[in-house]
């Protein structure tokens, strides 16, 4: 298959289910950087026990809503 052939393949495609998917994978993408960001600058980051649950749970929120909207978007 050539490489014209994929453009035109990915144009006919209808991607507009899929867009719900890539929204929260950049949402996710965005809060790696920041939590991975703000663990880089600050040695004690994060300061609490409380504040360790909260960034756990969203990122265990967005990973699980990233995971069930691929499976929604590939059935």
């Amino acid at each position: 298959m050539s490489l014209s052939s994929l453009f035109v393949l990915a144009s006919e495609t209808d991607t507009s289910k899929e867009i719900p998917f890539f929204v929260i994978g950049g949402i996710f993408a965005a809060w790696a950087l920041l939590v991975g960001g703000l663990g880089t600058a600050r040695a004690t980051f994060p300061d609490s026990k409380g504040a360790t649950v909260a960034i756990s749970l969203v990122s265990v929120v967005l990973a699980a809503a990233a995971m069930a909207l691929i499976i929604v978007v590939t059935s």
